[in-house]
């Protein structure tokens, strides 16, 4: 067996060894074969697992170690789309704990032995100690897999066995590199790179230095992609969430020919992979960090600190009651403005309720409690009736949620008979008027409506609500503010609330009334 470098910091080449050991044994016995089947039984076996259609069995019978639950469906649409094709340069921008480095090299293996592609695999990583980290588990799975061995043959091969590179017995290569190494001469005999994998290529510290980013963008266009052969099938994958604004995995969307990008939760606020992470599970994870490191890690959405909204002040609030009335403002992140890019499939927006009132003794403008997530239509009208119940009938109350032209068939067809259906069972429907406003640009509106008040500090929240996740959510979006940023959906929010309470105050100073328009609907419940 060859020796093992030393690839985890601190550790002996005799506990890398042992390592190594645990990781093959894991293997072997996760992985039994049946001695009594016959070759017959054995054949049908295989034939059927290797059928068009069964790639799903086919990684469960294999790989029963990493396969510990079902896949998700973003899984096999992805799967589907990297081994079927001739040439693909796909950008997976999977979030923390989906996967991304375990099913490529399921992929990586079934096009070896079930396509019969003869693989010549560079893997490349921010470091060469990572690369190894990363390739090590296809050496592995090569060496010890029982049920690999029984059906496609012994895979070692001796004397071209490393940790750094390996060859098979049916002369398939895999040599992991680092950022910026030489990926040249890796050909084997007449066969260029036609897998070209790079796993967890970004470094935070690279990508807060522009000029160092840009070097390594220059070595992955020209170093490594030019590996592979311009003529022949190949195979390009770029599996790395977004953790800069500005980053590799950010830039490879734009050449790359698949993009996609999956978060811990979809658009509706579920799980994306509910078959392993439970919402609880999520809760107690996103509940253990700060809103940015979960943002940057598990919603592909990497915040920096904006200076729009440097100091956000935190006061005791009066009482409801002394409020002439509250605004409760919501954003059901649904205009298509926000919606994703052909590019970069990203999922920018959450839903946002928040409860604003004004005091002109004070002459300050009062955030009181808010809400603020990446959840389901279901629980975000929950979110309206607990905003009514909190304002109760200690003030007048007036709900609104944004309904711009690009918002509204969604307004009416969905958001308003979820708001109905729950009115029975809460005991009285909410009254809702739609934020019918034709809005300039969000970004001049936020800072246009809300910095002004802000830096003079007549924008306040609540001190008793400062320990609410949702409350923290709202305001690291306004500590992040900036023209560029993903998430404004709560700054926004406030700006629209801060607005309609402007103008209410400007139509009671004049003394005159204050008319809505009411437009023609024949759906109106």
């Amino acid at each position: 067996m060859s020796s093992v470098k030393i690839v985890v910091a601190n550790k002996s080449n005799k506990q890398a060894l042992e390592d190594w050991e645990e990781l093959l044994e894991s293997i072997r016995s996760a992985t039994p074969v049946d001695d009594n089947e016959t070759i017959e039984d054995a054949a049908k076996r295989k034939q059927w697992l290797e059928k068009a259609g069964n790639e799903e069995e086919w990684f469960k019978y294999y790989f029963v170690k990493f396969c510990f639950c079902d896949s998700a469906a973003f899984h096999r649409k992805s799967t589907k789309k990297f081994i079927n094709a001739k040439r693909i340069y796909q950008r997976r921008a999977w979030a923390r704990g989906l996967s991304k480095s375990t099913r490529r090299m399921m992929e990586v293996l079934y096009l070896m032995f079930v396509k019969k592609v003869r693989i010549n695999a560079l893997l490349i990583s921010k470091n060469e100690g990572n690369a190894i980290r990363l390739l090590a588990p296809y050496r592995a799975v090569l060496e010890a897999n029982p049920r690999i061995i029984k059906d496609y043959g012994t895979q070692q091969r001796v004397g071209k066995w490393a940790e750094e590179e390996f060859i098979t017995r049916g002369k398939c290569s895999f040599r992991g590199v680092g950022m910026g190494q030489n990926p040249r001469g890796a050909k084997l005999d007449e066969l260029r790179v036609n897998v070209l994998i790079f796993d967890d290529a970004d470094d935070d510290e690279v990508c807060r230095n522009s000029d160092r980013l840009q070097q390594n963008w220059e070595w992955v266009e020209k170093s490594a992609i030019p590996t592979v052969d311009i003529s022949a099938d190949y195979w390009i994958a770029f599996d790395n969430n977004i953790i800069a604004e500005d980053s590799l995995a950010v830039r490879a969307a734009e050449y790359a020919t698949d993009v996609e990008l999956v978060n811990i939760r979809d658009e509706n606020g579920v799980s994306s992979w509910k078959e392993k992470n439970s919402e609880k599970d999520i809760d107690d994870i996103l509940n253990s960090m700060s809103y940015e490191s979960s943002q940057s890690e598990y919603f592909n959405n990497p915040t920096t600190s904006g200076k729009t909204f440097e100091d956000i002040y935190f006061e005791k609030c009066p009482p409801l009651s002394k409020f002439h009335f509250i605004i409760n403002y919501a954003d059901p992140s649904t205009s298509n403005n926000d919606k994703p890019t052909a590019k970069s499939k990203a999922l920018n927006s959450c839903k946002v309720l928040v409860s604003i009132g004004y005091l002109p003794a004070t002459n300050k403008f009062y955030v009181l409690k808010g809400w603020c997530d990446h959840k389901s239509n279901d629980e975000f009208v929950n979110w309206l009736y607990e905003g009514r119940d909190f304002v109760g009938d200690k003030t007048q109350l007036y709900t609104y949620i944004e309904n711009n032209t690009l918002q509204n068939p969604f307004y009416e067809q969905v958001l308003m008979p979820i708001v109905f259906a729950k009115g029975k069972e809460k005991g009285g429907v909410l009254m809702v008027t739609p934020d019918t406003t034709q809005k300039p640009d969000k970004w001049f509106r936020i800072e246009g409506t809300l910095q002004p008040l802000n830096k003079m500090g007549l924008l306040v929240f609540n001190i008793d609500e400062k320990d609410n996740p949702h409350m923290k959510r709202i305001v690291a979006q306004f500590k992040n503010a900036k023209p560029t940023s993903k998430l404004l959906d709560a700054p926004d929010a406030t700006q629209g609330g801060v607005k309609i309470i402007q103008n209410k105050i400007a139509v009671f100073a004049s003394g005159g009334i204050e008319t809505i328009a009411r437009p023609s609907n024949s759906k109106r419940y």
